[in-house]
């Protein structure tokens, strides 16, 4: 698995290991990492995450605890992947990669989809999209050092870790992050704030862009992705003002959660005193940790415990 940086997640994880608490709903989950530690620890993970790609990511290392994917799951993936047919479904594609790439990824996700259970396919898809990753690395400079991709397929699948088993049944969803937590009943909200965007932004420019383009299979949804998610936590904001309005909107729907845990990168945008107030005002702070990291990211960590 990718991302997260390991010395910020360290410090979530140096964090979250002062709290008590058996269950966690984490509404925007992004890369799993957090979670599958949650799940060594016994907790009861409750993940979400509005776009597609962190919920296949999801439904693979977090709600998973047993499957894997067999070698003829990987061959049945990897068959004649790079054989072109008459056009791509998905010309997004061609935009993001190389021509014999695109075929590809294609072919790669139709195979996938003809695999037999959600948990196989969620497992193939995090590994294609852990190969696409891996192509997008290289530049014209040093595209030679490249393996050919089912190569690099069959190697992620065959060096990542079974996935944890927690004994527990933990949870994956794609849904709106506040519908998300209306329903869920767990002892620790985690919360790790979206980073604000403007509105000339959209999705189509995030480096996991593509990731979404390809489990949809057309990159044509992200005006319409913009619009539904006007006016929530995560949509593209005009000023501090209305991005922490959201956010307090946000955190009464979670009132009946018993604790808060929010993680907040300072950037400049939001300082750490401006979200305290704000969530103050919906429920007493008890507790702020923050960590230094504005010499490798040019940011500081901070988590309000409420």
């Amino acid at each position: 698995m990718i991302t997260v940086n390991n010395g910020w997640l360290a410090f979530e994880l140096s964090v979250l290991r002062r709290l008590k608490f058996r269950s966690v709903a984490i509404p925007f989950m992004g890369e799993p990492e957090l979670g599958v530690y949650l799940k060594r620890w016994g907790v009861t993970v409750a993940a979400n995450d509005e776009a597609r790609w962190a919920f296949v990511k999801a439904q693979a290392f977090i709600e998973n605890n047993t499957e894997r994917l067999s070698e003829l799951d990987v061959e049945t993936a990897l068959e004649d992947a790079y054989v072109p047919n008459h056009k791509l479904n998905n010309p997004a594609l061609r935009q993001r990669f190389g021509e014999s790439d695109a075929w590809w990824f294609e072919n790669v996700k139709e195979n996938i989809e003809a695999l037999e259970s959600d948990t196989t396919r969620a497992l193939a898809l995090t590994f294609g999209m852990m190969v696409g990753d891996y192509a997008l690395s290289f530049d014209e400079e040093t595209r030679e050092l490249r393996q050919p991709l089912s190569k690099v397929f069959y190697r992620f699948w065959k060096n990542t870790a079974a996935p944890v088993d927690n004994k527990r049944t933990n949870t994956a969803s794609n849904r709106q992050a506040r519908d998300f937590l209306a329903e869920q009943g767990a002892d620790l909200m985690f919360l790790r704030l979206p980073r604000p965007t403007n509105r000339h932004e959209n999705g189509r420019s995030n480096l996991a862009a593509w990731r979404e383009e390809w489990l949809r299979g057309t990159d044509s949804f992200w005006d319409e992705s913009t619009r539904t998610h006007a006016g929530h936590l995560g949509a593209p904001v005009e000023s501090r003002q209305q991005y922490l309005y959201l956010l307090e909107d946000f955190l009464s729907v979670a009132l009946h959660l018993p604790t808060w845990a929010i993680a907040h990168a300072e950037d400049g945008f939001i300082s750490t005193q401006e979200l305290v107030e704000c969530v103050n005002r919906v429920r007493k702070v008890e507790t702020i940790y923050t960590k230094d990291y504005s010499e490798l990211m040019g940011a500081r960590a901070a988590i309000i415990i409420a």
